[in-house]
């Protein structure tokens, strides 16, 4: 199985700007989840940037590293334009790996690979992870996913899907025993040609109303497998405090 990691790289971070070059015991972020990428199987690691700051000091550990335009309206869209300036074949598979996951397990970039690798008809794969706490079914933050039989994703939402009548209408709300709920995973394994496709597609009216742009796939048949992770990943940096809590994990 061959496949291709990009790590797309902003700058202007709402919550956390100059996010990739953050230091964690003595290197930056982007370096960090650039070095975990490259124990997975993936036969090219590239950092997607549009920013000259993080292009010289992906350049100085040894990246390759691709600038691509700042006026993407999605993270999709600059995938796209990555796949295109390396002349991928339509078929080949890419894998999304955010460049906010310094801790992010090789083991899973495997993973969401080969199973799109393992799935011809599909144009996208991903994770999820079940949920066991009535709360993460209704928090908004939390993306829950519903997939049949064959892991293929029937529909990804912020709100509490599926409903559960009698267990939900309760003013102390309960998990029903018998029903699974899972908790979307972001990472993406991607076929190039779908990517091709995606950024000729208009946003759906499903994917503005929940802001999920894997919405848009599904609204115009792309087939999403989804499978639970081999383990839970480790959370990402959004904030301050989240950078400071790896910190401490690192120099433990």
């Amino acid at each position: 199985m061959s496949f291709t990691v990009i790590i797309p790289a902003r700058y202007a971070s709402t919550r956390l700007p100059a996010k990739p070059l953050m230091d964690i015991a003595g290197k930056p972020m982007i370096q960090h989840v650039f070095d975990q990428a490259n124990k997975s199987n993936a036969q090219r690691v590239v950092i997607a940037t549009d920013d000259q700051r993080i292009f010289e000091v992906a350049q100085g550990f040894g990246a390759q590293v691709i600038m691509t335009s700042d006026q993407h309206p999605s993270g999709t869209d600059r995938l796209e334009e990555v796949v295109t300036k390396l002349k991928l074949p339509k078929q080949d598979v890419v894998v999304n790996v955010q460049g906010d996951e310094p801790m992010i397990p090789p083991e899973l970039i495997n993973q969401v690979a080969g199973n799109l690798a393992k799935r011809a008809s599909a144009g996208i794969a991903t994770l999820c992870e079940k949920i066991t706490e009535v709360e993460q079914v209704f928090n908004p933050n939390v993306v829950k996913v519903v997939f049949n039989h064959n892991g293929l994703a029937s529909y990804f939402s912020r709100a509490p899907i599926p409903w559960c009548r009698e267990g939900f209408s309760l003013e102390d709300k309960i998990l029903p025993k018998d029903a699974n709920y899972y908790r979307h995973i972001g990472i993406y394994a991607y076929r190039v040609g779908f990517l091709k496709n995606y950024v000729e597609w208009a946003p759906s009216m499903t994917e503005q109303l929940e802001c999920l742009e894997q919405l848009r796939a599904l609204s115009n048949g792309v087939d999403i497998h989804v499978e639970p992770a081999l383990f839970t990943p480790p959370a990402g940096v959004d904030t301050m405090d989240d950078l400071e809590r790896l910190r401490q994990q690192f120099s433990q």
